[in-house]
C-alpha cells in the first residue's frame, strides 16, 4: 500500500508548513550538510523537540532543499488518526515507491522485486525495509547518498510500532549503504530510550530543535508588517505596531517555538475583524474572548494531556506545577507517592514538560503558554487546575507535608526550590476556611515563614468564623518576635 498523502508535496496537505524566510537557517544548513556529506559519523539522525517546536516545518523545508539538490530519496509525514498517513504498514512501501520513481539507479531493482513478489507490500515492516530498500541499495554500485525523511514518528499507532520501525531501520540499514535517514518526533521516553540504547549506540546523531527567540521575533515582525500592509483598516494605525512591549511579551510567551506565534497570527489575520482588536484580545488574558485566539494550540495541549497515562495522579501534579516550581522528589513527598512515581506520571508528557533524570532538579515546561492554558477553564476544560476543589486539595497536601515534617522533628532541606516560599501566598489566595485550621495549627511559623508572610496570614485567619483566637494569638506572637529580633537569622535559614 502506497500512501501518496504522506509525501512532502501531497495535494491533501497543501499548504504544507514550511520555515519562514530567514528563520531556522543555521539548523537547516547543518541538516543539509549532514545529509549531503560523503562520510557522516552515522547514517541515522533523530530530530527531536517538544510539541509545537516546528519539526514538521523544518522537515518540509529540508525536503525541498534536498529535492533541489537531487538527494531526496523519499518522505513520509505521519499524521495521528489518518487512515493512510497514520498507518505504519504503508511507511516503507511508500518510501520504496518514491525511491523507484525519483532515484534512477534504484528504479530497476525495486521494480523487479515488486514484480517478482507483489505480496511484499503486505509483509512485516522490517521485511519491507530490507527487501524493498536495503537490498537494492546493497547491490547497487552507486554511492551518492540519498536521504529518507520520516516525520512525526510518534504520530503513528502505538509505542510498539514506533519501536518496531526503529529496530527495523537499525537492523536493515548498514552504515555503508548510500542512505541517510532523518527521523523527527517528540522526545517521547520510549523513543529516546531506543536511540540511547546499545542498538543505536554510536550510529545515530541526535539533533535537538532548540528554542530560537530571535527567529520567532523575525517571524512575528514580518507577519505583523504584512498584516499592517494588507488590512485596509490599518491605514491610519501608526508604526510601530504592535508596540515594542506587546511584541516582547508575545515573543516571551512563545518560549522560542513557533506554535504559539503562528496560532496568534492566524487569529489576528482574520479578515472579518480589525487586527488591532484581535491583538488586544490576545494580549489581554482577562478578555472574555481570549480563549478563542488559541484554538489550534489548545487542541494540541488537550491531545497530549488526554493520551497521558495515569490520569488519576495527573491532575494533582498539574495543579502543583502550575502553582509552584517543584522537583520530582518534592512531588513524591507532597502527594505521598513512592519514590520515582512523579517521574513515571510525567513520562508521557515530555512534549510539554522537561522532566529531569535527577529527581532533585526542577521540572520545567517547554511552553510558557501551557500554564496559561491550564489556568483558563474555557480552554483546558477537564484539565483546568484553578477550581476551588483542586486548589483546596493542593493546600491540604502542602500543609500536611510541612505539618508532618515538623511533628516528626524532621527539618527537611528540600532539593531545588521548596514550595514553602510561596505557601502562605497560595493559602491566603483561597477563601478563608476552617477546614484548614487543624493543619495550620500543626505547623511552626517560626520554621517556615518570614515577616511578610506572617503579616499576610493573620488577616486571613481573622476572617474565619468563628475566629481561631488561640491560633491568631500564636501567629501574632511570632510576628512580634520577628519585629523585635529582625529577620537576619530567619532569612539565613531560608
Amino acid at each position: 500500500m502506497v500512501a501518496l498523502e504522506a509525501l512532502h508535496d501531497s495535494a491533501e496537505s497543501f499548504p504544507q508548513p514550511r520555515c519562514h524566510p530567514e528563520t531556522r537557517e543555521k539548523m537547516l544548513g547543518e541538516l543539509q550538510e549532514w545529509s549531503l556529506g560523503t562520510d557522516p559519523s552515522s547514517n541515522v539522525l533523530w530530530l527531536h523537540g517538544p510539541a509545537g517546536a516546528g519539526k514538521s516545518a523544518i522537515m518540509q523545508t529540508l525536503s525541498y532543499q534536498l529535492q533541489d539538490a537531487g538527494r531526496l530519496g523519499g518522505c513520509f509525514f505521519f499524521k495521528r488518526g489518518h487512515a493512510t498517513r497514520g498507518n505504519a504498514r504503508a511507511l516503507f512501501a511508500t518510501i520504496a515507491y518514491q525511491l523507484a520513481i525519483g532515484v534512477p539507479w534504484l528504479k530497476g531493482p525495486i521494480s523487479q522485486i515488486v514484480e517478482d513478489n507483489p505480496s511484499i507490500v503486505g509483509r512485516s515492516i522490517e521485511t519491507q525495509l530490507r527487501e524493498l530498500i536495503s537490498e537494492p541499495c546493497r547491490t547497487s554500485k552507486h554511492r551518492d547518498p540519498v536521504t529518507i525523511l520520516i516525520d512525526g514518528l510518534d504520530e503513528c499507532e502505538g509505542h510498539h510500532v514506533h519501536l518496531e520501525i526503529l529496530r527495523a531501520i537499525r537492523n536493515s540499514l548498514a552504515d555503508y549503504l548510500p542512505l541517510r535517514v532523518i527521523i523527527a518526533s517528540r522526545p517521547e521516553a520510549h523513543i529516546q530510550e531506543m536511540f540511547e540504547s546499545p542498538l543505536y549506540h554510536g550510529s545515530c546523531h541526535l539533533f535537538n530543535v532548540q528554542q530560537s527567540f530571535d527567529d520567532v521575533r523575525k517571524y512575528l515582525c514580518s507577519e505583523f508588517a504584512r498584516i499592517h500592509h494588507e488590512h485596509r483598516t490599518m491605514a491610519n494605525i501608526p508604526h510601530p505596531w504592535p508596540l515594542p512591549n506587546d511584541l516582547k511579551e508575545l515573543v516571551w510567551k512563545s518560549s522560542g517555538y513557533f506554535i504559539y506565534a503562528s496560532t496568534i497570527i492566524k487569529f489576528i489575520d482574520d479578515k472579518n475583524y480589525r487586527p488591532t482588536e484581535r491583538l488586544a484580545i490576545v494580549t489581554d488574558q482577562n478578555s472574555t474572548e481570549s480563549h478563542s485566539a488559541f484554538g489550534s494550540l489548545d487542541q494540541l495541549y488537550m491531545t497530549i494531556l488526554s493520551t497521558a497515562p495515569r490520569q488519576a495522579q495527573l491532575m494533582p501534579i498539574l495543579c502543583a506545577l502550575a502553582n509552584f516550581d517543584l522537583s520530582p522528589l518534592v512531588l513524591d513527598l507532597l502527594f505521598e507517592m513512592e519514590s520515582g512515581d512523579a517521574q513515571l506520571v510525567l513520562r508521557g508528557l515530555s512534549s510539554v514538560f522537561e522532566v529531569p533524570l535527577d529527581d532533585d532538579e526542577e521540572i520545567l515546561t517547554h511552553h510558557a503558554s501551557f500554564y496559561d492554558f491550564l489556568r483558563d477553564s474555557r480552554r483546558s476544560q477537564i484539565f483546568y487546575v484553578g477550581s476551588l476543589d483542586h486548589r483546596m486539595d493542593l493546600a491540604r497536601s502542602l500543609l500536611k507535608l510541612f505539618a508532618c515534617h515538623y511533628r516528626d522533628e524532621c527539618i527537611v532541606e528540600y532539593p531545588g526550590k521548596s514550595p514553602k516560599g510561596d505557601l502562605i501566598l497560595f493559602i491566603t489566595s483561597l477563601p478563608p476556611s476552617a477546614e484548614l485550621l487543624p493543619l495550620i495549627q500543626a505547623m511552626n511559623p517560626d520554621y517556615i515563614f518570614e515577616l511578610q508572610e506572617l503579616e499576610m496570614m493573620i488577616p486571613w485567619l481573622e476572617k474565619i468564623h468563628p475566629a481561631p483566637k488561640d491560633l491568631i494569638g500564636l501567629w501574632e506572637d511570632y510576628l512580634y518576635m520577628h519585629f523585635i529580633l529582625g529577620e537576619t537569622r530567619w532569612a539565613g535559614r531560608n
